[in-house]
């Protein structure tokens, strides 16, 4: 069901419209925030160690040779960027991403919630960094044995394109859960309910890390992502109860 992945690229790019709508605009703020904050704080401190490292490893007269690193460090800053600050930042941001959820619920669906304030984000904070810290948790315990096949001979050479089918996974439940969360469907049976439309969630999870790689996109990635994977989870999974 080819249908199914180019729906969840759909429902990613569909993000980048909701989010400029007026109504959510006050709840993306401070998700974004903490994005740009994140961001730019990883890629000047990356920048100023790597400048470092290369003044101490080549001599003045390799100097040249610095050149032909930047690519190489700019490819390691992408990586370094998803596997640790997008995750830091959606444990920070994680009771924000829920308010946002939550608003794109109320405003384009007809499936009621209870509406929160912000006393009510400042409540949820520590049980949602408990959630966030549970999903981390098992992205860390999943990671490990397709870590191991890069070390495998010959099954290496698939090993980066099941790393990316990994990762596309992990971003589509880390996503969805917020809204899914908030309509009392936890992640164990996010995960059931994704089980059953894998290349949705491949189609939505691999759309957000291609953005994630993209400078200037990666900064509103995760509003952007939050809310069109609200749409999704109401569209297409909410009755799929598992």
């Amino acid at each position: 069901m080819i249908g199914d992945f180019t729906k969840g690229i759909r429902y990613l790019l569909g993000g980048f419209r909701l989010v400029t709508q007026p109504g959510l605009r006050p709840f993306v703020l401070i998700p974004l925030i903490i994005n740009i904050l994140l961001f730019s704080s990883a890629i000047w401190y990356g920048i100023s160690v790597f400048e470092s490292y290369m003044e101490s490893l080549l001599p003045d007269w390799l100097a040249w040779l610095e050149w032909l690193l930047w690519p190489l460090f700019a490819l390691a800053i992408m990586i370094v960027v998803f596997y640790c600050f997008t995750l830091i930042a959606n444990l920070i941001a994680a009771p924000f991403n829920g308010l946002l959820a939550e608003k794109v619920q109320l405003k384009y669906s007809d499936v009621s919630i209870p509406e929160s304030n912000w006393n009510d984000v400042l409540k949820s904070i520590v049980p949602s960094m408990i959630v966030e810290i549970r999903k981390l948790v098992y992205f860390i315990l999943w990671s490990v044995p397709f870590l191991i096949l890069f070390f495998i001979p010959v099954i290496n050479i698939a090993a980066p394109f099941l790393w990316m089918a990994f990762s596309a996974w992990m971003l589509s439940l880390e996503y969805t859960d917020f809204c899914a969360n908030n309509n009392r469907t936890f992640f164990p049976q996010l995960r059931e309910q994704f089980k059953t439309r894998r290349l949705l969630a491949l189609g939505f999870g691999g759309a957000a890390l291609l953005c994630t790689m993209i400078p200037i996109v990666n900064f509103v990635v995760i509003p952007v992502a939050v809310t069109g994977a609200t749409q999704l989870w109401l569209d297409e999974l909410k009755n799929n109860q598992a």
